[in-house]
């Protein structure tokens, strides 16, 4: 799979219910932490290759779904397992952080 840029709030839900893990990235493109987010997001996409799907989500363009999620700053990242979120970071974080969330909740088994 490869970080995929939402077009449709219903496509995102659909892919976190989808199973497996999701990490969906909430940002803006104005947005200076955002944009430096974007290489660390590829790197992770080269290293969890099809175990992990990768979404970005523009706020500015989906706010509602920002809402539900609960996004009060940007960039946050959660992390959803089988359609349940698992981890939340609120801000920009150093890729050690987003990996050893993503190792803990791939290997996690069940909810």
């Amino acid at each position: 799979m490869s970080i995929t840029n939402a077009d449709s709030a219903d496509w995102v839900r659909a892919e976190i219910r989808g199973g497996g893990t999701v990490l969906v990235d909430y940002g803006a493109p104005w947005c200076p932490p955002c944009k430096v987010l974007l290489p660390l997001l590829e790197d992770l996409h080269q290293e969890y290759g099809d175990d992990v799907s990768i979404v970005k989500v523009n706020c500015d363009e989906m706010p509602d779904l920002a809402g539900e999620a609960g996004v009060m700053g940007m960039p946050t990242v959660i992390v959803y397992k089988d359609g349940q979120p698992m981890e939340k970071l609120v801000g920009l974080r150093p890729k050690a952080a987003y990996q050893g969330i993503l190792n803990k909740v791939i290997q996690t088994i069940g909810i």
